[in-house]
C-alpha cells in the first residue's frame, strides 16, 4: 500500500493558536493559557491535531467540488452523515454514527442525512499529529485591559508565544474513495443504505476486500484537495491580536510504501531554535528508505524564511541527487502542486 507521508513546520512569530482555558494562579480571573507539554527540557507549546484537522476541512470547502458532510446534534452527542459515496470529509476524515436511540432524533436537524441501520465507523486515511513547538520557549504573559467604559478597566492575561512548530501527516492512498463493510470496528463503513448507494451509483465491487470503490478520477480529485487545503493552511485562535499565517513555511512529501515517515529527521532545529538540516539525516534516507521511496521527495521551503538552512537544503537535495534520490525544491504550494500531478501521472499509487 502507498502513503502520502511527510512533515511541515509552521513559524509562530508571537502566536497562541490554540488555547486550552483558563490559567489558573495568574494576576487575573479571565486570563487565558496557551496548550504546552512541559518536559525536562521546558516547556513546549502544541497546537493539537484536532484543531489542525479542523483547519483543513474549513480549507477544503474553497475547493471546486468539495462537498462537506452535513451534521446533527443530538444533545452532548453529535455526528456526520457517514456517508462517504457523497461526502468528502466523511471519507477523508473518517466517522462514527450508530442508529439513534432517542425519540429526539436531532437538536439541530438536517434534512440530508440519510437513515443507518447499523452503527457504522470508518479509520481516518488521512493522519495528522500533533503539532509541536521544535525548541521550548516559555510562554509570554501579556497583560491588558478593556477601558472603553466608564469607571475603573477590567483586567484580562493571555499567553502568547514564538517559535517553529512541527507536525507529520499522512494519507493511505488506497484507502482514499475505497469503502469497506467488514463487520469489525473502524471497517464497516457501509451499512445496508449505503451499500445500496454504492452499488447505484456504479461504484466498483472489491470483492475479496469487502469494499466498493470510486472511480479513480473522483479518488484523485479528493486527494488533490486536500493537497490544495494544507498547501493554503489558515485558522488558529487569537488571530485578532497575534494574527499569524499558518501556511506551512516549510514541506517535505513523498509517496511511499507502508506508513512509516522516512521524513521526519532530515530537519531539526539547531541551538538557536532555528532549523537546520541534518545532513547525514538526508544521506541515510537514501539508504534506509530508497526501497520503499515511490516518488522523489518534494521539499517545500518558502523563501525569506530562514533562507541559509534552505539553502543547506537544496544542497544536501543536490548532493544526493548522484545517487539517485530523487528530488524537487520549491514553495510548499507550487511541490504540492507538483506531487498532486504525479499522482495522476502513477495510478498505481493509489490501488
Amino acid at each position: 500500500m502507498a502513503f502520502l507521508t511527510g512533515v511541515l513546520f509552521i513559524d509562530a512569530p508571537a502566536s497562541a493558536l490554540n488555547n486550552a482555558g483558563a490559567d489558573t494562579g495568574s494576576r487575573t480571573d479571565n486570563a487565558i493559557a496557551v496548550k504546552s507539554v512541559r518536559t525536562k527540557e521546558g516547556v513546549f507549546p502544541y497546537v493539537s491535531a484536532q484543531a489542525v484537522r479542523y483547519w483543513l476541512r474549513s480549507g477544503l470547502a474553497a475547493v471546486p467540488g468539495y462537498k462537506a458532510a452535513p451534521i446533527r446534534r443530538e444533545g452532548k452527542v453529535s455526528y456526520t452523515d457517514g456517508d462517504p459515496i457523497e461526502w468528502w470529509d466523511d471519507d477523508l476524515f473518517g466517522y462514527m454514527r450508530a442508529p439513534s436511540k432517542k425519540a429526539n432524533k436531532g437538536d439541530a436537524e438536517d434534512d440530508r442525512l440519510s437513515p443507518v441501520t447499523a452503527e457504522i465507523t470508518r479509520v481516518s486515511p488521512f493522519r495528522m499529529s500533533t503539532l509541536i513547538a521544535v525548541a521550548p520557549s516559555a510562554p509570554t504573559h501579556d497583560f491588558g485591559t478593556m477601558s472603553r467604559h466608564g469607571g475603573d478597566p477590567v483586567p484580562h492575561e493571555h499567553q502568547f508565544y514564538r517559535n517553529i512548530l512541527k507536525g507529520m501527516f499522512s494519507l493511505d492512498l488506497s484507502r482514499v474513495g475505497t469503502f469497506t463493510y467488514q463487520k469489525r470496528s473502524g471497517f464497516l463503513n457501509l451499512d445496508e443504505v449505503r451499500i445500496e448507494k454504492a452499488k447505484s451509483h456504479g461504484l466498483e465491487n472489491l470483492a475479496a476486500q469487502q469494499a466498493y470503490r470510486l472511480p479513480l478520477e473522483e479518488r484523485l480529485n479528493r486527494v488533490e484537495g486536500l493537497l490544495s487545503a494544507l498547501g493554503r493552511l489558515s485558522g488558529g485562535a487569537k488571530q485578532a491580536i497575534h494574527y499569524t499565517d499558518v501556511t506551512p513555511a516549510v514541506l517535505l512529501a513523498a509517496v511511499v510504501e507502508g506508513g512509516n515517515d522516512p521524513l521526519a529527521y532530515l530537519i531539526r532545529s539547531d541551538e538557536r531554535a532555528l532549523l537546520a538540516v541534518h545532513r547525514e539525516a538526508v544521506r541515510e534516507l537514501r539508504r534506509a528508505w530508497g526501497d520503499i521511496l515511490l516518488s522523489p521527495i518534494y521539499a517545500g521551503w518558502a523563501a525569506g524564511f530562514q533562507d541559509k538552512a534552505r539553502a543547506d537544503l537544496a544542497a544536501a537535495l543536490e548532493e544526493e541527487k548522484q545517487n539517485d534520490l530523487r528530488s524537487q525544491l520549491g514553495h510548499p504550494r507550487v511541490v504540492l502542486t507538483q506531487l498532486a500531478t504525479a499522482l495522476r501521472q502513477n495510478p498505481s499509487w493509489m490501488a
